[in-house]
């Protein structure tokens, strides 16, 4: 084909078109054809001998200019503010109304209705909608100055709150968007752009929602791919270059995790903003102005200042999901949301934010203009505040500003305002070892209390810490027992219907007692096929050690400080005088008995030894404890004899514990444990209604039925035989050991006044 490269063929007249109007092609050869003349024609056709050139062109789509003849005049900055695709809506947004909220609605209507009716009637209700009014700017106030965490939450997501271009376009005087990544894409989950406040240029950086379902859709509900991230990352490095302060706007659940991000690197992105962030040398200050959730709010907020709303949250792991992992169910999402701390306030006291922007009552898009001002106020504070630090000062402080978060100094003191807010300490033994090592050495130190001193013993306080650590390890053994026999549900299921059934108005149905005994007797069967039962048995060992450790600890202290109060009240003047007294009398006496001391002494010996023990009685009584009886001194042949007969005491042990165990099982019969569900349940009435005699009177005929009951028992299983059998061999063996003593049967009356004083004075012992 011959070339026309040289030609200077002009089409259709158009000899004085600019250079830049032609095209121009090495591949075709063809020079001098004006693209004004290709759009016109739709179909061309130049023929020569040696050439046959044949075009044909699409009509296209006439070019809209991106601003509109007449600009929004509401807008600030002119026609640039719409060479953003973010426009106003043509539609109002439909209200939406909380849970939490319900109560404000049904006050608002009421007053919609009264001012209704006002205009309807021609009467006069101002006050009543002054009053319902008063009424619902008070409950407005009260209802969002005491909000739960899981309530901002839901503010936070609200979908009418303005968004990141929401507040620019009304902060800012004049506002360009800057779009893509220069890699192929522009994600419109993130927006980026230069922007002048009160003169000054900002680049802002933030995420965007959508303020409907078309606008959430196309910006992917505020959740940005690696391509967001990137532009991001290449409008840091712009505005580092020309020395542009930063402002991001953090508002995103999280960065989408789809499989297509992933494959793009959607972690590489975000890493790579983190580490660029920390080494840029202008200042940055992040305002989270919705919900800041993981590593997709992270990405742009490594700031030298994180500011918040008042309603806005920042989390690691939303409510829901932590709810999921935690306690199985999104259900907890509420106890979640305290748990996790993720309010303006409790970020702020934990140093991750450093300030807070406040929201007018309702939230911020009660207000949005409002909010907006009060976002602008905070950028000229903290820029003015930034404006005097040099660059290696600004990265100083943004460093400083990470490492000071989660600061912890082993073995320095904590000042009482910052460790109001911290956990309790809680001691945790996963290694069984450890546990077990603790448990040796506390062992070894009451073996040696108890063969040395009592000062080596460890003190109470360190025996229930040791006994709580046991009693928690425990729970967690038998938790794990029960998930892994398959009785975790219906243990659960069973826990609820008692809860239930003990409170005051339900009483425990005997078909429920049986329920629970048949569980509980199931579960014991195959807490042995459960793989920890080992650990749970040593540590159940344990536990039984330690606690009757305690119990001799307490025991022995008890028994020292009586002795110690018995000796102070022995030791009064009063009483020692009254004491050496009757000692100098019955000395001077001469009676080696105290049957041949003088009937006036003897009465004065009873009276000091009564006087004595009613001073020990009220020491006793002092410390909350009562004297039942005086336990006398065995010098009596008769009371040798019975302690001395082994058989005797054998016997009454056996029956002892036959009587014990037979109390134990009525008890446990449905009948008796109703009974004393009742009982509990009536006692528990009394004491809120003191003073209710019909109440006490229940009570004390409950108590006779039960003791009546456990009596009958009692007669039927021929313990009551036994018991008066073995009285009639203990009384026998008193009589023999009486007359064993005396030596021979004495006649005269004297002996037997005697042996009828002796008989008086010996106390007979009572087996219930």
């Amino acid at each position: 084909m011959a070339s026309i490269s040289h030609s200077s063929l002009a089409l259709g007249g158009a000899s004085s078109a600019s250079a830049s109007d032609y095209l121009r092609s090495s591949s075709n050869g063809v020079n001098g054809v004006p693209l004004k003349t290709l759009g016109r024609a739709v179909f061309t056709t130049i023929r020569r001998k040696d050439l046959a050139v044949t075009s044909r062109l699409k009509k296209g789509k006439k070019f809209e200019h991106p601003w509109p003849a007449n600009p929004d005049p509401n807008v600030k900055g002119g026609v640039l503010s719409y060479l953003s695709e973010f426009k106003p809506l043509g539609d109002t947004q439909k209200p939406v109304t909380l849970d939490f909220e319900k109560p404000l609605v049904e006050l608002e209507k009421k007053i919609v209705d009264v001012r209704k009716m006002a205009n309807e009637t021609g009467l006069d209700f101002t006050e009543q909608i002054i009053t319902l009014e008063n009424k619902y700017r008070q409950a407005l106030k009260d209802l969002y100055t005491h909000l739960t965490p899981i309530q901002r939450v839901n503010i936070a997501r609200h979908p009418n709150r303005p968004t990141f271009l929401d507040h620019i376009h009304n902060i800012t005087d004049k506002f360009m968007e800057l779009h893509g990544d220069r890699a192929g894409y522009d994600d419109p989950a993130i927006v980026t752009g230069i922007g002048t406040i009160d003169g000054k240029r900002y680049m802002f950086i933030g995420h965007q929602k959508g303020r409907n379902t078309k606008e959430n859709i196309m910006r992917n509900f505020g959740m940005p791919t690696p391509h967001g991230y990137r532009k991001a990352l290449r409008m840091m490095y712009y505005a580092d270059h020309h020395g542009f302060p930063i402002v991001t706007f953090i508002d995103t659940p999280g960065a989408y995790a789809d499989l297509k991000s992933e494959e793009l690197g959607q972690g590489e992105a975000i890493a790579n903003n983190l580490r660029t962030m920390f080494g840029l040398k202008v200042p940055i200050l992040s305002i989270v102005i919705g919900e800041g959730g993981s590593g997709g709010a992270l990405a742009i907020g490594c700031a030298n200042k994180m500011l918040m709303l008042e309603n806005a949250v920042f989390y690691v792991a939303s409510p829901e999901a932590c709810a999921a992992i935690l306690w199985k169910t999104s259900k907890a999402a509420p106890e979640a949301a305290e748990k996790l701390r993720i309010t303006s306030k409790e970020l702020v006291k934990l140093n991750v934010a450093d300030g807070i922007i406040p929201e007018p009552l309702g939230g911020a898009h009660a207000d949005p203009s409002w909010t907006s001002q009060q976002i602008k106020i905070a950028i000229n504070e903290n820029m003015n505040e930034f404006g005097k630090m040099s660059g290696e000062e600004l990265l100083k402080h943004r460093m400083a500003k990470y490492r000071k978060i989660g600061v912890f100094i082993e073995g320095e003191t904590i000042e009482p305002s910052r460790k109001v807010n911290m956990k309790k300490r809680e001691a945790v033994f996963s290694d069984s070892r450890k546990l077990q090592g603790e448990v040796d050495k506390l062992k070894e130190q009451i073996l040696k209390a108890k063969e040395t001193s009592s000062e080596d013993e460890p003190s109470s306080e360190v025996l229930n810490e040791m006994i709580e650590k046991l009693k928690s390890e425990i729970d967690d053994e038998y938790t794990e027992a029960a998930i892994a026999v398959g009785l975790e549900e219906r243990l659960t299921a069973m826990r609820e219907e008692f809860s239930k059934a003990s409170s005051e108005e339900h009483l425990m149905h005997p078909v429920l007692i049986e329920k629970i005994e048949k569980l509980k007797e199931e579960f014991n069967t195959r807490l042995i096929d459960a793989p920890n039962y080992e650990s749970l048995k040593s540590k159940l060992n344990m536990l039984r050690d330690f606690s009757r450790a305690k119990a001799a600890s307490e025991a022995t202290s008890l028994k020292k400080e009586i002795n110690k109060r018995f000796q102070e009240a022995v030791d009064r003047p009063e009483i020692r005088e009254k004491v050496e007294a009757i000692k100098a009398e019955v000395a001077s006496s001469g009676a080696s008995s105290f049957d041949e001391l003088p009937d006036a002494l003897k009465e004065k010996v009873l009276k000091t030894k009564g006087e004595v023990e009613a001073e020990m009685a009220g020491v006793l009584k002092s410390m909350g404890l009562e004297l039942n009886a005086v336990k006398l001194n065995m010098k009596d042949p008769a009371e040798q004899t019975f302690a001395a007969n082994e058989n005797l005491q054998e016997k009454l042990e056996k029956l002892n514990q036959e009587i014990t165990n037979k109390i134990a099982e009525v008890v446990r019969t449905p009948e008796i444990k109703s009974m004393v569900e009742l009982l509990k349940v009536e006692t528990a009435k009394a004491s809120k209604t003191p003073g209710v005699t019909e109440a006490y009177q229940k009570i004390e005929a409950l108590e006779q039925q039960i003791k009546q009951k456990i009596a009958e028992a009692l007669n039927m299983s021929g313990l009551q035989e036994k018991q008066e059998e073995l009285e009639k061999e203990i009384a026998a063996a008193r009589e023999l050991a009486a007359e064993e003593s005396d030596g021979s049967v004495k006649e005269d009356d004297d002996d037997e006044d005697s042996s009828e004083s002796g008989k008086s004075e010996m106390v007979n012992p009572s087996f219930a």
